[in-house]
């Protein structure tokens, strides 16, 4: 039997190892106190190390739990739908403290429950293919299969070519206006924004009243300062092949910037919400 002292000394990496596997303050909550509470219920011998058992444990419960989030989905509720306010609140004060990357939870979402698991706990926390065969329920190589296909899915595609150095300047020029943004330096913004530089937005993504489109450099940097905590939840992805910057308060798609430039400043800013189409690839 696992003792409550053993339990709580193990708590802080259960939880670490939960919320990266299902990405979500409660459900990685939920997850660590229903391992413990199987834990106590299940009649077992002496442990030798409580806290790989109840890894493992952890582990399974967010396996779980994953399953019926893609039940779920499949039905039709989208993980895009109706961000609730206090949920995203909740997981963006989680991944700030676990210092866990915004992009790679977004990424993980396009991942299969088996991969996310074998992902996180060989490649994130070094647990061997023998214990992720074992979460998993199944053998070892197939362990590494889901993991390497994680792997795969989860990094930026090889450089090279012209189309490579236009996108590494476009994302140079986008990297420092959206660097200004997050300070309120309207100055810096200005210098990096076209004479006639246009913001066209989705209604559903603005205040009521407020404009759809604004135009001119000066009115763009001023408006874009209203938006910083928005900007500052906002990570750098592809969307469908298309380097955009994804607004994700907690981890959590929301909403796309979608910046054009030429000539070295930014011509255009489109902002849309995500839609269940998307799929996120890694910049």
């Amino acid at each position: 039997m696992i003792s409550t002292a053993e339990f709580e000394q193990a708590r802080p990496t259960l939880l670490s190892v939960a919320y990266r596997i299902v990405g979500a303050a409660q459900d990685a909550e939920d997850a660590v106190q229903t391992a413990w509470l199987r834990t106590q219920a299940a009649h077992t011998a002496a442990i030798d190390n409580p806290s790989a058992w109840l890894t493992t444990v952890v582990s399974r419960v967010c396996l779980d739990q994953l399953r019926e989030r893609r039940r779920r989905d499949a039905l039709g509720r989208q993980l895009t739908d109706g961000i609730d306010t206090a949920i995203a609140a909740a997981d963006e004060a989680m991944l700030r403290r676990e210092d866990v990357s915004r992009a790679l939870l977004m990424l993980m979402r396009e991942l299969t429950p088996p991969q996310r698991v074998a992902y996180v706990l060989h490649d994130l926390f070094s647990l061997p293919f023998d214990t992720v065969a074992a979460v998993l329920d199944i053998t070892p190589a197939a362990a590494k299969k889901h993991a390497s296909r994680a792997r795969a899915r989860l990094s930026p595609p090889a450089p090279g070519g012209p189309q490579h150095r236009d996108d590494r300047q476009h994302r140079e020029i986008v990297d420092a206006f959206l660097h200004a943004a997050r300070g309120g330096d309207i100055a810096r913004m200005t210098t990096l924004l076209a004479p006639d530089c246009v913001r066209r937005a989705d209604p559903a993504l603005l205040p009521r009243g407020a404009a759809t489109t604004v135009r001119g450099a000066a009115a763009v940097a001023e408006e874009t300062r209203s938006f910083v905590d928005r900007i500052r939840v906002s990570a750098p992805m592809r969307v469908d092949g298309h380097p955009v910057d994804v607004i994700a308060p907690g981890g959590h798609p929301w909403a796309l910037i979608d910046i054009a430039t030429t000539g070295g400043v930014i011509t255009e800013i489109n902002l849309r919400p995500v839609r269940p189409a998307d799929r996120f690839y890694a910049l």
